[in-house]
């Protein structure tokens, strides 16, 4: 049976979380490893509400290895060398 609470949450999520991306994406280097973090906790968030809503165990799996992706590529972004971290990308 499909909750249709859940998946009106979860699009809300994804309308909200879609809306804060497309934001944060013009700003500077700093805040996109805030985007990515965002991008990461609101797919899972979607899809852990789609999973209960619409009874499917599958997209409970999905969600956690999106969480799983989105630490990697954070500290991916943290490892990065210096010099590509500045807006311009010179070497400082």
């Amino acid at each position: 049976m499909v909750d249709q609470f859940l998946v009106a949450a979860a699009l809300f999520i994804f309308v909200i979380t879609t809306a804060a991306i497309i934001h944060l994406l013009f700003a500077h280097t700093i805040e996109r490893l805030m985007a990515v973090q965002l991008l990461g906790t609101g797919s899972a968030a979607v899809l852990l509400l789609l999973g209960s809503g619409l009874d499917e165990k599958a997209l409970t799996d999905v969600a956690l290895l999106t969480m799983l992706f989105s630490a990697f590529s954070s500290i991916g972004f943290s490892l990065r060398p210096k010099a590509h971290r500045s807006a311009g990308g010179a070497k400082e």
